[in-house]
């Protein structure tokens, strides 16, 4: 403060040069929030974009198994309209729930014992192909086959399973039922 002429005393203007720390401090914070907040939004959508890719392809190598058990089926159908007898089932592995793995590339099917292996691929094919071509996906195909009712209908489960992230473990599970609707040799 100081005193003019008259000896009153007078408040001295000071002019505002700069930000005080307060006025730094929330000017951070708003930027922080403007800043973070997409990139958290952008995060979380990627991760639902490979979320999705991910079970789209569990879906179809799902589908894909169920498919190359119904042609075996249907293989040994033309077998009996041919005139040789063979069993509908005759090819698939297990109909007693033991889980087993089929190779779509030829319609190979094999039990796997206590854990189906992991898928490989070639770039173009899923399978379990061997060469320095194939390399192991994430994705594990297991399929399981019972009997519903007698023996005149199977039901084939396909169980995809694939590890997202580090810790987060996800499953994808089709069934359909399939049926013995011409006589066969099976003698049932």
């Amino acid at each position: 403060m100081i005193r003019n002429e008259k000896g009153k005393m007078k408040k001295e203007k000071v002019s505002a040069r700069g930000f005080t720390l307060i006025e730094t401090m929330v000017a951070v914070t708003i930027l922080t929030v403007a800043v973070v907040a997409p990139m958290t939004l952008t995060t979380k959508s990627l991760a639902s974009a490979y979320y999705a890719r991910d079970q789209i392809a569990a879906f179809h190598l799902a589908q894909e198994a169920i498919e190359a058990v119904r042609s075996v089926r249907d293989g040994n159908i033309l077998q009996n309209a041919f005139g040789t007898q063979t069993d509908l089932l005759d090819g698939i592995p297990s109909v007693t729930g033991d889980p087993f793995t089929v190779d779509t590339r030829d319609n190979s099917m094999e039990l796997c014992g206590a854990v189906c292996p992991l898928l490989k691929t070639n770039g173009d094919l899923y399978g379990y192909g061997m060469g320095s071509d194939w390399v192991a996906t994430r994705f594990t195909r297991s399929v399981r086959a019972t009997f519903v009712t007698g023996e005149d209908e199977v039901r084939v489960s396909v169980t995809i399973a694939w590890r997202s992230g580090v810790f987060q473990e996800r499953t994808f599970t089709i069934s359909e039922n399939l049926y013995r609707w011409v006589e066969d040799g099976s003698g049932v």
